[in-house]
């Protein structure tokens, strides 16, 4: 049974480790993410941005497949199933539908409309038990055709929104979304440090996980990070696990074409790569 994001999240701040969002694209990630999670005794997000929604033909479908999976794989780690970088209304769409958790990207508009439409949204997550992310600050890079450089956020603003009784909280500290370009500054850890200093227990969230050096990502944890999310990274190994497998020329050895054989490379790909990013961010055990 899906679950909000609150508790495993409430945990992994005071525990000083962070849960993982890790983007679905289709069955194959949905499966490795929860099967590793299982393996793992792990918590896990798993994040469906709009994009990803409409190919996999809409948030009831996803909804229906991961609660489906749930139950058919016998899954008994806390899963909440997220919506990222969602607009207003995707939002309600999502909560519409059986997401447990959902993320008003409010970021791109002024202050003051971000916090109203924000606190529209806390009240009806509020009523139907789900977890709500708000952010403060554009993350850099593209995300659905929103580009951003990679702003900091204002700490005082990013108090504002916490104030109104989100569940967790996205602030840009310099990290961006896809790959890192070569003459990528870091992180700012001075303004994550000031944004935790404003909103003391609330779990923040990273976004844009894949590239970020594993000691930047600690370090993030120990200044409050919670939630680090995680999709490109598991996009790059799945597509060199398959080049791989077609080069080598396999799908063309006895029924190698058959697409379950043909992707069980890519899907071994992605469960590797969320298991070495849930060691890394403290949460195996923690289930």
């Amino acid at each position: 049974m899906l679950v909000s994001a609150k508790e495993m999240l409430t945990k992994a701040k005071a525990g000083k480790y962070a849960v993982g969002q890790f983007n679905i694209n289709n069955m194959e990630w949905a499966k490795a993410i929860l099967l590793t999670a299982q393996e793992m005794n792990s918590p896990v997000i798993l994040g469906v941005s709009e994009g990803a929604g409409k190919y996999m033909c809409g948030y009831k479908t996803i909804v229906g497949m991961v609660n489906g999976m749930l139950e058919e794989l016998n899954i008994t780690v806390p899963v909440a199933l997220h919506l990222d970088h969602g607009s207003y209304e995707a939002c309600y769409k999502c909560i519409d539908a059986g997401f447990s958790s959902v993320m008003f990207d409010g970021s791109h508009y002024p202050i003051d409309e971000n916090v109203a439409k924000t606190k529209e949204l806390v009240k009806v997550c509020a009523e139907k038990g789900l977890s709500l992310e708000a952010e403060v600050g554009a993350i850099g890079g593209e995300e659905d055709g929103v580009v951003g450089t990679g702003e900091c956020a204002d700490p005082d603003e990013c108090k504002m929104v916490a104030d109104l009784g989100v569940t967790m909280l996205a602030a840009g500290i310099g990290n961006i979304h896809g790959k890192y370009p070569e003459n990528w500054a870091g992180l700012s850890f001075e303004t994550l440090d000031a944004i935790q200093q404003q909103t003391g227990d609330m779990p923040l969230v990273l976004h844009g996980g894949t590239g970020i050096p594993s000691d930047m990502i600690q370090k993030a944890i120990s200044l409050g990070v919670a939630k680090i999310n995680v999709n490109t990274e598991c996009q790059l190994s799945f597509a060199a696990a398959t080049r791989q497998y077609v080069e080598a020329g396999k799908d063309l050895q006895g029924k190698g074409f058959d697409p379950r054989k043909l992707l069980a490379p890519g899907f071994e790909a992605i469960k590797a790569t969320v298991k070495e990013k849930m060691e890394l961010f403290g949460s195996v055990n923690k289930a």
